[in-house]
């Protein structure tokens, strides 16, 4: 058993030192140059990443009072899946809630979710920032896309990659409260 968790905080820790800083920093300054420009940052994924999605939008909004929104609820899945279907819900989304310059960050741990594709493709035609965050195989649907930043971690292990995207997502917020405070 001790044996599996010391491996386990290996590969997490292994992963996180291979996360570029230059992504960071440059992810931060998107984000802050969105909100900047009173627009707004938009950040989706399916099961687990839809679940980090609401955890950075809500702490980007409350605590580093950036603009963020999902589209995490269940009514509004429901209805633009049973209307336009499943793969092109976040696409409908976007043309309802998006603006020309708007951050949109698309979060998938194997890069090929159909309804996550067809949004970057969405976001590219609408002068929609994009940036994707993957995992899985490097040659992913959503990598493939020419998003403004992408960030791929090299993992299989889908808990370990949403580790990854989580902790980037939350590492950025926070350097944003910290840079808010010493103003």
């Amino acid at each position: 058993m001790i044996d599996f968790y010391k491996k386990n905080n290996k590969e997490i820790i292994k992963l996180i030192n291979k996360v570029d800083s230059s992504f960071l920093i440059k992810l931060e300054k998107l984000v802050i140059n969105t909100s900047k420009k009173k627009k707004k940052l938009i950040i989706c994924g399916n099961g687990g990443s839809a679940a980090t999605a609401s955890h950075a939008t809500v702490d980007l909004t409350k605590n580093a009072g950036i603009k963020a929104i999902n589209f995490n609820e269940y009514d509004l899945i429901t209805c633009f899946g049973n209307d336009y279907g499943y793969e092109k819900w976040v696409e409908k989304s976007l043309e309802f809630y998006a603006d020309v310059g708007d951050t949109l960050i698309l979060i998938s741990c194997s890069g090929n979710s159909k309804n996550l594709v067809n949004a970057a493709k969405y976001a590219l035609k609408k002068k929609i920032n994009l940036v994707t965050m993957t995992g899985c195989k490097k040659n992913n649907g959503l990598n493939r896309i020419n998003s403004k930043l992408r960030l791929w971690i090299n993992s299989n292990s889908y808990n370990h990659i949403e580790i990854l995207h989580h902790y980037v997502l939350l590492s950025i917020t926070d350097k944003i409260i910290l840079k808010k405070k010493k103003l």
